[in-house]
């Protein structure tokens, strides 16, 4: 961890360099006589540089381990935990209606422990997505994101056809959204990416020009009332 590196706030989403005085570590080993043999935890904790943020992560790795001036890990993780925040779920605007992120939140945070229960939750959310946002309510998710061609930029739906058609989750878009069904852990994280997409791109920016569009109406009011002449 001595030298810098690029990194991702999970909380602000700025991009910084991270240095020395950002980051600390600590190894703590266990007795070689567990089952496995001598291991040990390495902790991690970042602080954010971002001054309007300062929030810091703590992550941990269980790793072999083996002392040789010191004590040193060997190969890659055994195992590793995000400990705070919990889940690489991105940080969304409260405007975005409290069901759809939640069940963002828990598809994200269990995503690594139950592949299968994150994508059922996911697929909850996409189907609540598509009828908030677009007001497309059918019996089964395929039919609703077959309603949607025509209706979103080509660009979009590629991106919707192509994760519905990986694995086993285009068969499973077919069945009721709250069967649990099994899919591998990468079409988990995959319909994860989905739900991101279409939320930055559908709520976040429609609030964003809503908000650039009431700006202009506002200056445009303005300049009219500077114009308008004053009565006697």
């Amino acid at each position: 961890m001595s030298n810098d590196y690029s990194w991702t706030c999970p909380y602000c989403r700025q991009v910084a360099t991270i240095q020395s005085e950002n980051v600390s570590s600590d190894f703590h080993t266990f007795d070689k006589n567990n089952k496995i043999g001598q291991l040990g935890i390495r902790t991690y904790v970042i602080v954010c540089p971002n001054s309007k943020c300062r929030e810091f992560t703590i992550t941990a790795a269980l790793y072999k381990a083996a002392f040789t001036q010191g004590w040193k890990t060997v190969g890659e993780p055994i195992i590793a935990w995000n400990l705070k925040p919990q889940s690489s779920a991105k940080p969304f605007p409260s405007y975005i209606p409290v069901p759809l992120l939640q069940d963002y939140e828990e598809a994200c945070l269990i995503c690594s422990l139950s592949p299968k229960a994150s994508a059922t939750l996911s697929r909850r959310c996409l189907q609540g997505i598509i009828r908030d946002f677009w007001g497309i309510s059918k019996a089964r998710l395929v039919d609703e994101i077959n309603d949607l061609k025509g209706k979103i930029d080509d660009t979009t739906w590629g991106a919707i056809d192509a994760v519905r058609s990986i694995g086993n989750i285009g068969a499973h878009m077919e069945k009721d959204i709250n069967l649990i069904v099994d899919v591998e852990p990468e079409e988990a994280d995959l319909l994860i990416h989905l739900i991101e997409v279409l939320l930055e791109e559908w709520y976040v920016r429609r609030h964003e020009r809503e908000e650039h569009m009431q700006k202009v109406i506002a200056a445009a009011k303005a300049k009219d009332v500077q114009k308008t002449p004053s009565k006697p």
